[in-house]
């Protein structure tokens, strides 16, 4: 099998975030789909490691920043890389706080909402979220393919892309 395949899908690249009491966390995903329009659902795919998936659970809700292809590199290994767990990742990051969550300023939109749902494989979980709002901004969204061909990036081992060396 070549697993390569998947990076020929229609992926974009986004920062998931939601909080730890007041604390802000967040992670790099790459698995997020529309998955109806009216009520706007999103699904998002969380590796069951991430200290994100279970700050989720706790809190119920999560964000996400739509990554632009002009992002800095930095938030992508600084989120992608290294767990909320023991990381302040908002430490000397541009963010705003909305509606009681927070969005790095690196994006060409942004939105949030409710879980109300999920669904569990092997190694992930599937958080279905009722958006509740979000905002389109300048630029171009990151795709998958942009962040593998252009800025070399590489996929950690929680990703649902990873693929060992």
């Amino acid at each position: 099998m070549d697993y390569n395949v998947f990076f020929n899908m229609s992926y974009g690249v986004y920062v998931v975030t939601t909080m730890d009491g007041d604390r802000p966390v967040g992670c790099i995903c790459n698995a997020i789909m529309q998955v109806t329009a009216e009520p706007a659902v999103v699904a998002v795919s969380i590796n069951h490691d991430n200290y994100t998936n279970e700050c989720i659970r706790k809190y119920g809700r999560l964000g996400v920043t739509i990554l632009s292809e002009d992002a800095d590199p930095g938030i992508i290994g600084k989120f992608g890389y290294f767990s909320s767990r023991d990381t302040d990742k908002f430490e000397a990051v541009d963010y705003v706080l909305t509606k009681g969550l927070a969005f790095p300023d690196a994006g060409c939109g942004y939105f949030m909402g409710d879980v109300t749902s999920s669904y569990e494989t092997e190694t992930h979980t599937v958080f279905f979220v009722k958006v509740t709002d979000g905002e389109k901004r300048e630029g171009l969204p990151m795709s998958y393919a942009y962040y593998h061909n252009v800025i070399k990036g590489k996929s950690p081992k929680n990703a649902p892309t990873y693929i060992p060396d």
